[in-house]
């Protein structure tokens, strides 16, 4: 894989994002939505904590519908407007085009969660809060955010049609944060401890709560990195079965 051609790519496809309205809408209304459901639904004056857990805590659902409106035109668009050939044409393997894709689209996403700055700022300036954990919590977010992007880039892959790759992306990543939830887990109260322990390694959420409560576990790095090597190769081949759709 030839560094050079992903970096072309990357900023290709990075540029792109800001040359519609639709990063900027994107980024409006990520950050809309963290101040709701920070200031709002978390209650974050009425806790009398400077920290950004109820912040951090929101993220698993926003990056539920955010980022699937995000991936869903990753591959479908190219393959609908019929812009994949051009793009396979180009001296790059299948395998750099998904990379730099996803780079580009994680960037982005990466600069929507960097503008969310002033509600570290406000907490420093309200209190004394420990930056090592709110640091940890953004760290988090971004590897969260990185197997939403993956997930979402192998569905778009599959088909032509957007709002399709949108939905399934939706019901593919619920499913993996459900699988870490209490009333799903209770559900399995009867299955050897194993079993329920394995359901839930599967979740985002065991692995993304722990990291912003300040715990940087090498086995959650490695869930989240692992996830995203998975699913990018999963893109890699459906675009190759279905480069002659």
């Amino acid at each position: 894989m030839r560094f050079s051609q992903i970096s072309v790519l990357f900023k290709r496809e990075l540029s792109s994002y800001f040359a519609t309205p639709i990063a900027y809408v994107f980024i409006v209304i990520f950050l809309f939505l963290s101040g709701i459901f920070t200031f709002y639904l978390g209650n974050f004056f009425a806790l009398g904590q400077a920290d950004l857990s109820t912040f951090f805590t929101f993220h698993p659902w926003l990056y539920l519908f955010l980022i699937p409106a995000l991936t869903m035109r990753l591959w479908a668009e190219e393959r609908k407007s019929g812009s994949i050939e051009l793009l396979l044409t180009l001296p790059v393997t299948i395998g750099e085009a998904v990379v730099s894709k996803f780079l580009a689209a994680w960037a982005f996403t990466a600069i929507a969660l960097f503008l969310t700055f002033p509600m570290w700022i406000t907490v420093n300036y309200l209190g004394e809060p420990d930056n090592a954990v709110i640091a940890a919590g953004y760290l988090g977010s971004l590897l969260m955010a990185g197997a939403f992007l993956a997930i979402g880039s192998s569905i778009s892959a599959l088909t032509k049609n957007q709002v399709i790759a949108f939905v399934i992306t939706v019901v593919v990543c619920l499913v993996f944060i459900l699988s870490g939830f209490p009333m799903v887990l209770d559900f399995f109260s009867w299955a050897p401890q194993i079993i329920v322990e394995t359901i839930s390694s599967f979740s985002f959420l065991t692995h993304f709560y722990s990291i912003i409560k300040g715990v940087i576990d090498l086995r959650d790095i490695i869930y989240f990195l692992s996830l995203i090597v998975f699913w990018l190769f999963c893109t890699a081949i459906l675009i190759e079965m279905k480069k002659a759709d």
